[in-house]
């Protein structure tokens, strides 16, 4: 078994999966395993997957159970068994240096590890102006009054530990709104969060699947679940629960 399984979502992404392959390959030390995880057959990622020989890298395709974003991440997450899991984006060949730094950071105990473009040493570069002023609001408010310990709630890119992905069952449904439902979750358990430095740079290849408005009302839902726990005392046991864990 790997120590760490990446879960990566593709859609149609041919052009830019080998050079991703290639840089988590290059940067990680930390034994790990792909999980790639598709909509249909049809997807140009698959062919291109063919051409990527490397022994340091075991790859997994995964057929999604659901459809998009989202059911491509929360299948993948359930295929996996390693103890740590990392969402990855099919375009980020840059961040991956990051990744053994989160790793040790699970170790020392930590059950959500994020990628924080707005601490020192992160960046968040291109964005549309409706995405930034959301995502930067938002962060500045999680943090600041509801004291959620993350400067960037709403990052996709975060290690899971196995055990709060088993402890706390995913009820949102859209987009990458599981990323900040695990947090609030995670700081609901009073599980121990941390977040290093990393960049974001809008894509230059390939069609973005971020879709604010769309998305809007399940971010919604956990950004005020997260003021609950702060402010009316909500404690663990109103976190369902995938199946028995200890806490």
């Amino acid at each position: 078994m790997p120590d760490l399984d990446i879960v990566i979502p593709v859609y149609n992404e041919g052009d830019n999966i080998l050079n991703v392959l290639n840089a988590l390959c290059d940067a990680t030390s930390t034994p790990f395993r792909v999980l790639i995880c598709y909509d249909d057959e049809s997807d140009d990622t698959l062919e291109a997957l063919k051409d990527f020989k490397d022994a340091r890298c075991e790859i997994v395709s995964v057929r999604n159970r659901g459809r998009g974003a989202h059911g491509a991440v929360v299948t993948g997450f359930s295929e996996g068994d390693a103890p740590a899991a990392i969402m990855w984006p099919a375009d980020d060949t840059y961040n991956a240096g990051i990744i053994d730094r989160m790793y040790r950071e699970y170790l020392n105990g930590c059950h959500v590890v994020c990628a924080s473009r707005f601490i020192d040493g992160g960046c968040m570069v291109g964005a549309p102006w409706l995405k930034s002023l959301l995502v930067r609001s938002s962060a500045f408010t999680l943090y600041y009054l509801a004291r959620l310990p993350s400067r960037d709630a709403s990052n996709g890119l975060r290690l899971f530990s196995r055990r709060l992905l088993d402890r706390a069952r995913i009820e949102s449904s859209a987009g990458f709104a599981y990323g900040i439902e695990l947090l609030v979750k995670c700081h609901r358990l009073g599980w121990k969060i941390a977040e290093v430095p990393a960049a974001w740079y809008e894509r230059t290849f390939g069609r973005s699947r971020f879709r604010v408005v769309r998305w809007l009302p399940e971010y919604l839902r956990w950004y005020f679940y997260a003021f609950a726990t702060t402010y009316l005392g909500r404690g663990p046991e109103t976190v369902p629960e995938t199946r028995h864990a200890d806490t």
